[in-house]
């Protein structure tokens, strides 16, 4: 039999009392910590988003890009001082993320966490925990005999790419970006694509978001607690492998015959957002942020001008691997957001959880502006690993992914000078970053026009049918839950960039009040994500029985963000209004117990 001491026994017994001491604002998984003793990682989360919606009528990638970051940067230094003031008090690391209007505090003890929670701007305190990428998938080879490397890849020849480059255009001009393990820059492959390679100037070329070593990361190599690259390293550096052999399908090409990347003319620039294969919501967003404006070495001096076309993300964070809390999907989603509207086309990857359906459920990849990539074999077949849509976690019920490429026993370089064959959705990601920079390249008008690039892609894109039904979701369907609207095909996307002409946008008509709610069908909370807000505004619920069960009222401006509980409320179908200064918006909200 164990025995427990009194103070042992009393601690369990007295910790969920104390436990429910704290603000609602600070996440349970953290009032746990803080009871524990413990000084957690946190993100907190700012209600007010600045309001971008003129993003959309700006006519060039470069003013867009100002514009947002701007709005962006002036919203946070507002709503931030207050905090900051408090960060700085108890002399806690802060790290400002103005592109989501969050500040991640590091080891953050329980009295500055309460009094953050009394702060009427702070909507939320959540964790950032360190979260494992589990990296290529370990597959048999599924290459065909006839498909061996001669020149050109495999995957390059079958998306025509190759036809694209008789053209004329190969990506010259463009900026592809990439968020991973970091990157092994002297890799001949990659080497001369480097924006920085003149001089070797990593200046607003390369940002390390890594300031810390993981705990959690059990490191087998005999020296614990070290890094290979280091932290806040000043030039780039891959301690994983996975990030150089993505930089490679994108624009690699080494001159003497590995013909690996899809765009061999465009430069790229990278950030580092994983230790080891392992990385927080904190820097993951951090990456995104300095590609909407990167900075030089020491992280000043901020330049729109300066960001990629496209930026690569082949990473995942779900559920399964410590991404739980909602509201800190919700930053990322917005992160997402925002670097679209600043012109910047987000390609993510959709997850090696298949092939079950809705096994699309991790973010970047399920939300509806990130531009989702699946997986496909030599033979056009899906691959096994490929995640399933339709996308179930926030109740959209959406298509996923976007669109499919191959991703499957792809060859690229790692660190290093070698060249290596992996597979996941994390390799047919780069196909589709790297065809993005040839379709810029042959339109370069075409540049900060996001929806525009992305409906190309799609709808040039070769049409697959897939085998298996997701309830009624129909795998013959077009766009399906397997391949999306199909394989990318850079030729013809290419040539339908060539027909673009610019849109032409009216602003006359005046923009009416947006809601979004997640997740829908919601436990014990929702968030709603509020748009084009303009002075007095009411959120309201009702109950099927048309009670008012919640109303809020306040002055607001442009965008926001608000938490909803809903704890006390049964299970069952419920309606909300909002009405603001332009217009009312309104829709149907489900909670499950």
């Amino acid at each position: 039999m164990v025995r427990l001491s009194f103070v042992v026994l009393l601690n369990i017994l007295l910790t969920p009392l104390f436990a429910q001491n704290f603000s609602p604002k600070i996440a349970p998984e953290l009032r746990a910590a803080l009871s524990r003793g413990e000084s957690p990682d946190v993100l907190v989360i700012f209600r007010e988003q600045a309001d971008l919606s003129k993003a959309k009528q700006l006519k060039s990638k470069s003013e867009k890009a100002h514009f947002v970051f701007q709005a962006l940067q002036q919203t946070a230094a507002r709503t931030q001082k207050n905090a900051q003031a408090l960060a700085e008090q108890h002399q806690t690391p802060a790290n400002t993320l103005f592109l989501v209007n969050a500040l991640s505090l590091s080891k953050a003890p329980e009295n500055l966490l309460r009094q953050l929670a009394e702060l009427p701007e702070v909507a939320q305190i959540s964790a950032d925990p360190w979260v494992e990428f589990e990296g290529p998938i370990a597959q048999g080879s599924s290459a065909s005999p006839s498909q061996e490397r001669n020149g050109v890849e495999w995957g390059i020849a079958k998306i025509q790419a190759p036809e694209v480059w008789t053209l004329g255009y190969n990506g010259q001009g463009i900026t592809v970006g990439g968020a991973d393990t970091g990157y092994d820059w002297n890799h001949p492959a990659i080497l001369k694509k480097y924006r920085g390679y003149n001089g070797s100037q990593h200046q607003y070329n390369w940002h390390d978001a890594i300031h810390e070593l993981n705990p959690l990361n059990n490191d087998t190599s005999g020296n614990p607690g070290t890094n290979p690259c280091g932290l806040d390293v000043q030039a780039p550096c891959d301690d994983n492998s996975h990030g150089t052999h993505t930089m490679g399908t994108m624009t690699g090409d080494d001159e003497a015959g590995n013909m690996i990347g899809v765009a061999p003319g465009a430069q790229w620039i990278g950030c580092r957002n994983m230790e080891r294969g392992w990385g927080k919501p904190s820097t993951y967003i951090e990456c995104f942020q300095w590609f909407l404006a990167p900075t030089d070495l020491g992280g000043q001096n901020p330049d729109p001008d300066k960001a990629p076309h496209v930026i690569n993300n082949s990473w995942y964070c779900p559920e399964a691997e410590g991404c739980t809390d909602l509201s800190v999907n919700e930053l990322i989603h917005i992160a997402v957001v925002n670097l679209k509207e600043s012109g910047v086309v987000v390609v993510v990857s959709n997850g090696n959880a298949g092939p079950g359906c809705a096994s699309t459920f991790g973010p970047p990849a399920y939300f509806e502006e990130s531009f989702s990539i699946g997986s496909t074999r030599f033979d056009d077949l899906v691959s096994p690993y490929s995640n399933r849509g339709p996308v179930q976690i926030d109740g959209s019920n959406r298509i996923k992914p976007n669109v499919s490429a191959p991703g499957q026993d792809v060859r690229s370089c790692v660190p290093g000078g070698n060249y290596a064959n992996f597979s996941g959705t994390s390799m047919a990601g780069p196909h589709v970053a790297g065809l993005v920079a040839l379709v810029i390249s042959a339109r370069p008008e075409i540049a900060g026009f996001v929806d525009d690039i992305e409906d190309i892609v799609e709808q040039t894109s070769v049409f697959l049918t897939d085998t298996l039904d997701c309830g009624s979701s129909i795998g013959t369907a077009r766009p399906n839950h397997a391949y999306g609207w199909g394989r990318v095909n850079a030729l013809a996307a290419v040539q339908a960039a060539l027909d673009w002409e610019a849109p032409v946008n009216s602003t006359d008509a005046p923009l009416q009040p947006m809601a979004s709610v997640t997740p829908n069908p919601a436990t014990d909370a929702v968030w709603f994500h509020l748009d084009h807000l303009t002075g007095e505004t009411v959120l309201e619920i009702f109950n099927q029985e048309g009670k008012q069960i919640l109303r809020q009222q306040w002055q607001a401006q442009g965008r926001e963000t608000r938490r909803v509980e809903l704890q006390t409320q049964p299970a069952g179908v419920y309606f909300w209004k909002l009405q603001s200064g332009n217009g009312v918006a309104s829709g149907k909200l489900v909670v499950r117990r």
